[in-house]
């Protein structure tokens, strides 16, 4: 196998330096290993590959092993410099920028190198940082969406993962508590905080040198979100999580440590037995799931997503839809017809009016579920939808199947019924022709600009976390 320009580039600046060493110049060691000077500056200028015989008259030579030679690593500091600058210059990022490449002297100083590497180092942090541009991130996220939904959003080794931290922390039934996530904290090697001056940028920080995983007040609402921040922290040890390449890495580990957690709170064998007999109870319903294990309506939701066709071979799909009918969040594995762009991303589209996702806004009693059957181009879909309401406006949470699978669910005799011919416009986009006569050229709206559309996407190794924060935070604490 030819060698890979790095190493030839390495092999050469280790014969220079053994050469050097011995008060050598090029045709003096030439001479003694019988080729021209000229041989010798090529290779050790990392344009040619020499032959074993001749390694090992340069290594005999210079009264080194041939191991040494072909050493990876470079001889001297002044080596590892040159080395990196070559390589640097070499690749595609610089390359595109149509600039000669800096040739190294032996007058130029190391300082020198140092500063062009600076610059080099920048150039390529800029460009990690600029390759998940918005569209570049809604396709990774929607290769994702598209790899969970073969595997029927199913984690086989990480559901098994979490029953055995379960199990090691004493977990058997109910639900899980705050003093089993501590415990499972502490058999990692964590202790859990609490603390009010948590980075604004980050949901939790983990201090591996100390281990410590902070989290926002105790105090606040919902314990369940707390547990989850916990759980979430300890899964990217576990998993043996590395510092993000790209955004599409940045999203799995996200998906997988929201994964763990779930798993953690709703476990699989409990889970299972529970939807198991609602099924056989023809009695299935989220808020009941969601209440045996103290989780939120959302959470049991998409929790269900990872059970119910794995293990009760029913399709299904989740939408989270906010007030304005914009998909926030969405899984399906039953083909039912959703609104997406031209990279294939459904989140951020408007959903069709007639989905019971956007029609449970107008229900007057919002504390139960709504349920609802709706005729589309795919088929009839039976869906069950809870609205709620947090500081950012209304959403709607909405798990649904396909008419056949409805007769396993509470709500399934309910006589809503819509229909929805999306993604044909004339369904709820184009307003009736009679209408649109009457009104066309004669009004002027005032659109509402959602400011995201301006927002940057998050920059950094852990997209929209300030690491200058994080660690002031750290330091913060830690003298403490």
């Amino acid at each position: 196998m030819a060698a890979t320009a790095l190493e030839l580039s390495t092999l050469g600046h280790r014969i220079r330096h053994e050469r050097l060493a011995h008060g050598f110049t090029l045709d003096d060691l030439g001479e003694r290993v019988g080729v021209a000077g000229s041989q010798l500056s090529l290779i050790e200028n990392g344009k040619r590959e020499p032959k074993l015989s001749l390694l090992q008259a340069i290594a005999a030579a210079t009264g080194v092993d041939v191991t040494d030679l072909l050493s990876p690593e470079p001889p001297n500091r002044r080596a590892a410099l040159e080395i990196e600058l070559e390589r640097a210059q070499s690749g595609a990022v610089f390359r595109r920028l149509g600039i000669a490449p800096v040739r190294v002297t032996k007058s130029m100083s190391d300082e020198t190198i140092e500063s062009i590497l600076g610059l080099h180092r920048e150039l390529q942090r800029r460009e990690r940082e600029t390759i998940a541009t918005p569209e570049e991130a809604r396709r990774a996220n929607t290769e994702l969406r598209l790899r969970m939904r073969e595997k029927g959003n199913y984690l086989a080794d990480i559901e098994r993962l979490a029953e055995k931290q379960l199990k090691a922390a004493g977990h058997t039934t109910g639900a899980l508590t705050h003093r089993t996530v501590s415990i499972m904290a502490e058999q990692l090697g964590f202790e859990l905080l609490y603390v009010n001056d948590l980075p604004h940028s980050a949901r939790s920080v983990t201090d591996l040198e100390n281990g410590r995983i902070y989290l926002p007040p105790a105090s606040i609402p919902g314990g369940h979100g707390l547990r989850s921040m916990a759980l979430q922290a300890m899964a990217h040890r576990l998993l043996g999580h590395q510092r993000p390449v790209d955004y599409a890495d940045f999203l799995q580990q996200r998906l997988e440590i929201n994964y763990y957690a779930a798993c953690c709170l709703m476990p699989e064998t409990a889970s299972v037995a529970f939807l198991q007999q609602a099924k056989k109870d023809r009695n299935l319903a989220v808020e009941d799931f969601r209440d045996a294990f103290g989780v939120t309506h959302e959470a049991a939701g998409m929790r269900m997503t990872n059970l119910l066709t794995a293990h009760l071979g029913i399709r299904l799909h989740f939408l989270r839809v906010d007030g304005s009918g914009a998909i926030s969040r969405v899984y399906e594995n039953d083909d039912l017809p959703l609104p997406m762009d031209v990279t294939g991303a459904i989140e951020g589209q408007v959903v069709c009016r007639h989905f019971s996702a956007r029609s449970a806004f107008e229900e007057q009693n919002r504390t139960t579920e709504h349920y609802q059957y709706t005729d589309t181009p795919a088929g009839t879909f039976w869906c069950s939808t809870q609205t709620g309401t947090t500081t950012d406006g209304e959403f709607s949470i909405t798990v649904g199947v396909p008419f056949d699978d409805a007769r396993w669910f509470r709500g399934r005799e309910t006589a809503s019924r819509a229909s929805s011919t999306c993604p044909d416009e004339s369904c709820c986009r184009r307003p009736p022709a009679e209408i649109a006569a009457r009104w066309e050229g004669k009004a002027w709206p005032s659109a509402r600009v959602h400011m995201q559309m301006f927002s940057p996407l998050p920059r950094g190794t852990f997209p929209g976390v300030e690491e200058a924060e994080v660690y002031a935070f750290l330091d913060r604490h830690a003298e403490g």
